[in-house]
């Protein structure tokens, strides 16, 4: 009898970095059957705890995380999987989950898996029918700038276009303070979900279950979180602070490739485009790797 495989995930505590490693580690959950260890990582630490059990296979992401998992993997033997770009050679892991726009000048390598955008949680789409709307709101960052008057003019032209639609909004981090508040002021309509009060499946829920949702171009993460949910995708315009950003760079490629609707391209009236298939890169790779590693079969009870 095969015993489930054993996955150890080395954490910074970083929500955005745990989302990906724990989205993978899901993902491969859903092929064969595992158990997941999560194992916290401070910063400038080189070593980590063993496991309470000897794992199968390690993943991690985060700087914090590179040392500690090339550490744990010479230590026990197990196969390791960094995800996004490493800051040590990539020599030192057995494979390297890259998305496309952080590649740069890096040269193809069978160690190199590319991925459109960062791993996430969103579990698969199912058959049920969707409703509503959702609106999801980034802020000012390293490769946009922020225009509250252009998002609060883009969220009434959303709203006037389809009255009998019930939008949901959600704000982050770097969401000017007071923002959603005062977009619920001008449209009581909105069900506001400030970021603070939701719970961590609250986001993957929730698009699973819109209908359509508009996103900030700035919030890459959310982006393809949408784009693996099923639902149709609109952009809301940022300022773009740096045109040649290789984020900004991977937005353009998802608009060129019909992935995405940005508002300008919208017809006020219209549904937005559903999408020709659904963004499910956390699956992928988790074949990539269990056939890789050929863990279906190697893992002993």
């Amino acid at each position: 009898m095969i015993s489930p495989l054993r996955i150890t995930v080395l954490s910074d505590g970083k929500p955005g970095h745990q989302n990906q490693s724990l989205g993978l580690a899901e993902a491969i959950s859903r092929l064969i059957t595992t158990e997941v260890e999560t194992l916290p990582v401070k910063k400038r630490q080189w070593f980590v705890e063993r496991p309470s059990r000897t794992p199968d296979l390690i993943l991690g992401a985060g700087h914090s995380v590179h040392l500690p998992l090339w550490f744990l993997a010479k230590r026990t033997g197990a196969p390791s999987v960094v995800l996004m770009k490493p800051s040590l050679p990539l020599a030192l892991f057995d494979l390297c989950v890259i998305p496309q726009h952080d590649l740069g000048r890096v040269k193809p390598s069978p160690k190199i898996i590319p991925t459109v955008g960062a791993l996430n949680r969103v579990p698969p789409p199912g058959s049920h029918i969707r409703s509503g709307g959702l609106i999801l709101l980034g802020g000012p960052s390293k490769h946009h700038g922020w225009d509250g008057v252009s998002v609060e003019r883009c969220i009434s032209s959303i709203c006037r276009a389809d009255p009998s639609t019930h939008w949901k909004i959600t704000d982050s981090r770097r969401t000017p303070a007071g923002f959603l508040d005062h977009l619920k002021e001008q449209f009581p309509s909105l069900e506001a979900h400030p970021h603070q009060s939701t719970r961590p499946s609250w986001l993957p829920e929730t698009l699973n279950e819109s209908a359509q949702t508009w996103v900030s171009e700035d919030s890459v993460s959310m982006i393809y979180e949408a784009l693996s949910s099923g639902t149709r995708v609109g952009l809301l315009p940022m300022p773009r602070s740096n045109p040649n950003h290789r984020v900004i760079q991977g937005v353009d490629r998802l608009i060129e490739d019909q992935r995405v609707t940005p508002f300008a391209a919208w017809t006020p009236g219209e549904a937005l485009p559903e999408p020709a298939s659904t963004l499910r890169e956390a699956d992928r790779v988790a074949e990539i790797i269990l056939d890789h590693f050929n863990l279906q079969t190697s893992i002993q009870p």
